[in-house]
């Protein structure tokens, strides 16, 4: 896409600090990492976000993940990894081009990460699995 800026990062046309490529992949540092060594690993032909991507796609993308956080742990120094992949603006995705964001973490780095954890009222937990599954059967 003309307009996307890691589509122009894939094209050379925006530079970036890229740690890792394949023919299918790109990985680079993030130009405003929340730790050093914050790197985003997206696909090298423009997908919007998972919901577009294809399994194929996903499992490309997802066999360079280990490497890449062996790789990211070893040269950071990090104990921790958060992998952080946002779909649609609701959930913080900027950049509509799939990417996956992996970002070392160190015990006391003060990042924070707030997970406000509920629970289902009686019947809640079935009734959405309910929905669940009948919106799997419509989705391709």
């Amino acid at each position: 896409m003309s307009d996307c800026i890691f589509c122009k990062i894939v094209s050379g046309q925006i530079p970036c600090t890229r740690v890792h490529e394949t023919a299918d992949c790109l990985a680079f540092l993030d130009i405003g990492p929340l730790a050093p060594g914050h790197t985003l690993l997206i696909p090298k032909s423009h997908v919007r976000d998972i919901t577009e991507a294809s399994p194929e796609l996903v499992a490309t993308l997802s066999r360079e993940i280990p490497t890449l956080s062996r790789a990211i742990l070893g040269a950071t120094g990090a104990t921790g990894l958060n992998i952080l992949q946002n779909t649609g603006p609701s959930s913080g995705q900027v950049v509509m081009h799939l990417h996956i964001h992996l970002i070392p973490r160190l015990e006391g780095d003060s990042l924070g990460f707030r997970w406000n954890a509920g629970s289902y009222a009686a019947g809640q937990a079935d009734a959405m699995r309910d929905r669940i599954i009948a919106a799997l059967q419509h989705t391709a």
